[in-house]
């Protein structure tokens, strides 16, 4: 018999007996990993490669009822607790050094009911296994760009991608949801069950309870959507983003346009001698027509002497992966985020000041067009409120090198601050990174005091803590 030394919610530390650790892996139709486990290392390893945490064990749940067990065991031991979905977040808080980890990445089920456009999905799935079974059927869910992106983590945080603008956030397309709350109990939740914890989930991260399944609505989408990307020199920069601003003013809500201020990654589309110099992206996704896409985005792609313009049909499953060799897991990130109203001449200047002075060839700018239907949901609906916000930017730190860490980190803290005064104030929480939990009401705005007052209800003694933290009253 042996101790294992756990981490409690006050930041103190317990011992429990290897005994008791048997019985609760007895209960539990997953494996329960401690440190010596081989599968323990690859368990505890995240998307960002700057996060190295060793929880004290991780059980990777197989269902609602693992997940009860483990939540009431962290409860009555005064565990502190993680849970674990995609292992994406920028922040990390899939772990907690010394915690009681819940690991749900073996829960991947998804089913698609093509009469009724609906979809039941596990907290595992990632959006490339959601998108590949939807669009099976023609069908899929406003997600994000990156298909490694938990579903789960996504959709607590509002999650938003290049469907968003027509179809509204992900939370704008969730149904229902089963959780199991920190009394370890299963409920349903939906508009009209449980509808206060069927808002606060919508856009209130991991604060209420761990969703076990997951309903969404599902459209008409493609199989192939008018996508791709325009690439022009850096130095045209300013000029076209000033006709970006003028042509994303109005353009219609099937269209989604971004941009991305980079050096050239060795794309086989692109002359080499532009590898590695400045670049600005344009990046484009339309729903509809491919002959009414091509007339709607021929002023903005007619703008300058772009070097490259691979905007065409493609298969809505493949765009939604494009991105993905720039995002892969295992290097180092660290971002910055804010939400704009719109897109000011010094704005531009700021982005291009610090877009000639990238420190890293994996460092970006990345600017997104929101608007359209999500902003068509009052701010009050779901927990998520940043719906005025018609541009977000992702001061997107990233690099390999652990020796660029001040430099990398230093040039995303310095745009941030100088980006600030052509902010809103708001931010979406799923970008906030580790030291950022001060901005957690900023993220949520005038909803934050209904959010403290549901988490009371919900979670008095913050169980669940390990997020981006909506704090009950009497903590």
């Amino acid at each position: 018999m042996g101790n294992v030394t756990f981490r409690t919610r006050d930041g103190k530390e317990t011992k429990v007996d290897t005994d008791r650790l048997t019985a609760l892996g007895s209960e539990l139709r997953g494996p329960l990993l401690l440190a010596n486990s081989p599968e323990y290392d690859a368990a505890r390893t995240l998307w960002n490669g700057m996060i190295d945490k060793r929880p004290a064990a991780i059980a990777q749940c197989r269902g609602a009822a693992d997940v009860a067990a483990c939540i009431r065991f962290a409860r009555d031991n005064g565990m502190l607790l993680s849970v674990k979905g995609g292992g994406h977040n920028i922040a990390g808080n899939a772990l907690a050094d010394g915690a009681l980890t819940i690991d749900l990445s073996l829960m991947q089920s998804v089913r698609i009911d093509p009469q009724a456009k609906t979809a039941r999905v596990e907290p595992g799935v990632t959006l490339g296994g959601f998108d590949r079974e939807a669009q099976a059927f023609g069908l899929a869910t406003a997600l994000g760009i990156n298909s490694t992106t938990g579903v789960a983590g996504l959709t607590l945080g509002g999650g938003f991608g290049w469907t968003s603008r027509s179809l509204g956030l992900t939370i704008d397309n969730l149904l229902s949801v089963d959780v199991v709350t920190a009394k370890g109990e299963l409920v349903h939740a939906n508009e009209r069950e449980n509808a206060d914890l069927f808002w606060g989930i919508r856009g209130g991260g991991g604060n209420f309870g761990v969703v076990t399944s997951f309903e969404f609505k599902l459209h008409q989408v493609g199989p192939q959507v008018l996508s791709g990307l325009v690439i022009h020199p850096m130095d045209d920069a300013p000029e076209v983003l000033k006709a970006y601003r003028s042509f994303t003013s109005d353009s219609p809500d099937e269209l989604a346009t971004w941009f991305v201020l980079r050096l050239a990654p060795p794309l086989p589309f692109l002359p080499t001698e532009w590898h590695g110099k400045g670049i600005l992206v344009l990046a484009m996704c339309y729903l509809g027509s491919m002959e009414e896409g091509e007339r709607i985005t021929r002023p903005l792609r007619s703008v300058g002497k772009p070097l490259a313009d691979v905007v065409g049909p493609h298969p809505f499953v493949g765009w939604q992966t494009a991105l993905d060799p720039l995002l892969t897991p295992g290097v180092r990130n660290y971002w910055k985020s804010h939400d704009f109203l719109r897109l000011d001449d010094g704005l531009i200047d700021v982005f291009m000041d610090f877009a000639r002075r990238i420190p890293d060839p994996q460092s970006e700018i990345a600017f997104a067009q929101l608007g359209g239907a999500i902003s068509r949901v009052g701010s009050s609906v779901t927990a998520y409120s940043g719906r005025e916000a018609q541009y977000l930017v992702n001061v997107h730190g990233r690099w390999a090198d652990p020796s660029k860490d001040e430099a990398c980190i230093a040039w995303a803290r310095q745009l941030y601050q100088a980006a600030a005064p052509f902010a809103t104030g708001g931010v979406y929480v799923n970008f906030l990174t580790q030291d950022e939990t001060e901005r957690v009401q900023a993220a949520y705005g005038p909803n934050y005091a209904k959010l403290v007052e549901l988490k009371q209800k919900m979670d008095p003694e913050n169980l669940f803590s390990v997020n981006q933290n909506i704090r009950p009253v009497k903590k």
